[in-house]
């Protein structure tokens, strides 16, 4: 039997690209050594799936007003809300009576300087007590100019449009975005993890006198113990990961 989904997405704007399982070389642009010795930083990298604007963009800044080009900049449109092109008619064809009209904006600039929101063309449904992480790609350098806002979203309750806001932070210059490159990265998160009983389990060793014999061992093995070894292979803790990742992977058979 197939396992139940975490997170379900729905594609509303049909030229949209479809969300993609995040890479852990993130995109290829890690070093080869953090590739191959460092399991967290490709652990990171790796978790959740990558979500993409729905078309080739221009943002411009000028400091006050903000506006918007859909053709490489030959025309610039002043941004309060727009519709993604001929979006708003394909919705008031597919929606129910009551919901024509009702179509998302694809970008609105918000009131803070500089701020614009932008809906990715998509919506997303997640199991019961599970929350999406809506946050930039995990170590995949973004292009300058601006700087993204991350949120929570509880969308086992809340099925609305997968958006996200981001603040401009230059003038001198447009701001591109690529449909073919990931705007952001969404990643499944149970919703006891960030409860206030567990955010609340915090505890703290004040000094090294408060660490108790275990403690010690574990250091030792981590870091003392690899390093006296003139033979050992580097990132053995990587590949140690892999193969328990590897092993604890279940196998999926469909009905």
């Amino acid at each position: 039997m197939t396992k139940p989904a975490i997170v379900r997405f729905y594609r509303m704007i049909e030229s949209a690209r479809m969300p993609q399982r995040a890479d852990r070389s993130a995109a290829g642009t890690l070093p080869v050594r953090a590739v191959r010795y460092c399991g967290a930083v490709t652990a990171a990298s790796g978790y959740g799936w990558y979500v993409f604007p729905p078309m080739h963009l221009l943002l411009l800044w000028d400091g006050a007003d903000i506006s918007w080009s859909m053709d490489e900049g030959a025309t610039w449109m002043a941004l309060g809300a727009a519709q993604f092109p001929r979006f708003s008619s394909a919705f008031d064809r597919a929606a129910p009576a009551e919901l024509i009209g009702c179509a998302p904006p694809f970008l609105t600039a918000l009131p803070e300087p500089g701020a614009v929101q932008i809906w990715t063309g998509l919506l997303a449904r997640t199991a019961p007590d599970w929350s999406l992480l809506v946050r930039p790609p995990a170590n995949l350098p973004l292009p300058g100019g601006f700087a993204m806002y991350e949120g929570m979203l509880e969308s086992d309750r809340w099925f609305g449009p997968l958006f996200t806001n981001l603040r401009m932070t230059r003038t001198d210059a447009p701001l591109r975005l690529r449909a073919d490159f990931p705007l952001l990265q969404v990643q499944p998160i149970p919703r006891a993890a960030y409860g206030e009983e567990t955010q609340s389990g915090m505890e703290v060793l004040p000094d090294l006198r408060a660490f108790a014999p275990a403690d010690w061992e574990d250091y030792r093995r981590a870091i003392v113990v690899p390093n006296d070894d003139p033979d050992r292979s580097p990132g053995q803790f990587a590949v140690a990961s892999r193969k328990r990742r590897a092993a604890e992977c279940p196998i999926r058979t469909r009905a």
